[in-house]
């Protein structure tokens, strides 16, 4: 599935490339709520919302329509628990990818709205006391935002997404993205 996925990534860009007006690229912050059900468990605690590091490029093919692709490494995170009578512990650790079509409507000179449609892969993996969970997902990306532009060239974002259905453990399906962009 992992190779579906980067085939379908490296397909999307270089055919957008081909017809590429201006690309792009972005560095952001995604937040997303650790908070798990852990199977048998009882009690679970975890870390809450945590901020980890995205990147993100995209061609736009017109003012209106883009095509945008983009990574994140999810920041580890603790989860503590209960089976039975005893107090267990482990981390959790992922990465989410997602190729989208973008359609983005000005507000004005500045502000632009967007929306994003595509596939999103997440991967997520649990390692505790006496209990190992792997988990993986395709499924529908989803996201809506706003850029302020700064000048022709850089621009900030702040964007919802969702990434697939909704997940037992590690970070949960929705994030809050705050980035910033540069235009080429």
């Amino acid at each position: 599935m992992k190779k579906l996925i980067f085939a379908l990534i490296a397909g999307a860009t270089a055919m957008s490339a081909a017809q590429a007006q201006s690309p792009y690229v972005g560095l952001g912050v995604s937040a997303s709520d650790h908070t798990y059900k852990i199977g048998g468990g009882t009690n679970v605690d975890g870390d809450g919302w945590k901020g980890s590091a995205k990147i993100y490029g995209g061609v736009d093919i017109n003012p209106m329509w883009a095509v945008e692709t983009g990574f994140t490494k999810l920041t580890k995170a603790d989860v503590n628990y209960n089976i039975g009578n005893a107090r267990a512990g482990g981390e959790v650790d992922g990465r989410r990818a997602y190729v989208a079509a973008k359609a983005s409507v000005p507000v004005n000179d500045q502000v632009s709205v967007y929306g994003k449609l595509g596939a999103g892969y997440t991967k997520t993996k649990f390692n505790g006391t006496g209990l190992s969970l792997a988990d993986s997902d395709t499924g529908v990306y989803a996201g809506l935002g706003a850029q302020y532009k700064i000048n022709d060239r850089t621009a900030l974002t702040m964007e919802y997404e969702r990434y697939g259905k909704q997940k037992d453990f590690g970070a949960k399906a929705d994030a809050v993205t705050l980035g910033a962009r540069y235009n080429f």
